[in-house]
């Protein structure tokens, strides 16, 4: 238990949840000279002895209950790589414990909650979430398009493919009590958030038609959104979680021609802009470059900056992925209050 005060030598960051994102991204804190893990929390002792090892965190710092890690630990913030549906309550203990917070994404599956985070998240304590396309460097290059300027986008398409149905079978990411639903509160989330932070555009509504995997309707295989957004923009959105492979496009036009983002897997994504006399244009970008999200959290910790990706960012996505669950339900277009 600690305050939000660093460590005079090293960030001290306690890892909760010791799975694909507690590893890869707390090894990123261990290669940052200014931070250090120092200790984990998970439920399985495999996966926390597992994770242990990789951090180099000792046995006596290895923990079952995050809550007994927060009570016996110094730290200075913590790392949150759980299940979607635990975001909410492990990141409100660690901001009641005084500590600064990177939750993975989604913040929260449930949109109240998600509110109350980007709420909280105004005080002096940094609550930064993982959409690591906030460091992608085509992403940050295509917002700069219409952040500040007159332009503004009007048309946008954008779609993923994954074959998230058969990759991720009998794992928690398939259980909706879990994750909160199906591949659209997954890889999902990172499109719905790439569209929304790209294009700085407010959603008023949204109309969605999902065919689910699961007897329940909770799991969806696919997702298609209409989204209208203040001013009169739309977008299209498409998640298909039953592809062979990855496979990323989001194309947005304004007055002045587009922006197509795309790429294949986890590759770094290509920017190609699209003039009005119909020229292709590939701008260069240094596709080595690559901003940590340990890196750029301690960043935001030590200048006070808001992070790359804030708690309100990911309450808009929250809001719109809930309200197309409701509309792909109800079958009708569902409105979207941001305030």
């Amino acid at each position: 238990m600690s305050g939000t005060t660093p460590s005079p030598e090293k960030l001290r960051v306690g890892v909760i949840g010791g799975g694909f994102i507690g590893t890869t991204v707390g090894q990123e804190f261990e290669e940052d000279p200014r931070s250090t893990v120092v200790a984990i929390a998970d439920v399985s002792e495999p996966a926390r002895d597992e994770a242990g090892d990789t951090l180099y965190v000792g046995q006596g710092s290895r923990y079952e209950d995050y809550v007994e890690m927060l009570d016996a630990e110094e730290l200075d913030a913590v790392l949150i790589g759980t299940p979607h549906a635990f975001h909410y309550e492990q990141t409100m203990a660690a901001l009641d414990d005084g500590l600064h917070v990177l939750c993975d994404k989604p913040l929260t599956t449930d949109r109240d909650k998600a509110r109350e985070l980007a709420e909280r998240s105004e005080g002096d304590q940094v609550l930064m979430v993982g959409y690591q396309r906030h460091l992608n460097q085509a992403f940050v290059r295509a917002r700069e398009r219409w952040d500040g300027t007159d332009l503004t986008p009007q048309f946008i398409s954008a779609e993923i493919t994954q074959n998230w149905i058969s990759r991720f079978k009998d794992t928690w990411r398939t259980d909706p009590d879990l994750s909160g639903g199906g591949n659209l509160y997954d890889t999902g989330s990172h499109l719905i958030d790439a569209v929304l932070w790209t294009t700085g555009l407010t959603p008023t509504s949204v109309q969605a038609t999902m065919k689910f995997a699961d007897e329940e309707d909770r799991v969806d295989e696919r997702a298609q959104l209409t989204v209208e957004f203040e001013g009169g923009s739309s977008a299209s959105i498409a998640v298909y979680s039953d592809a062979p492979c990855v496979r990323e496009h989001i194309h947005i036009w304004d007055e002045e021609g587009a922006l197509y983002l795309e790429g294949r897997q986890w590759e770094p994504r290509q920017l190609t802009e699209i003039e009005e006399d119909s020229t292709t244009v590939v701008p260069y970008m240094d596709n080595k470059r690559h901003d940590s999200k340990a890196g750029a959290f301690i960043d935001c910790i030590e200048t006070g900056e808001e992070p790359p990706a804030t708690a309100r960012d990911a309450f808009a996505v929250t809001a719109l992925t809930e309200a197309a669950y409701e509309s792909a339900r109800t079958g009708e277009r569902v409105s979207i209050d941001l305030d």
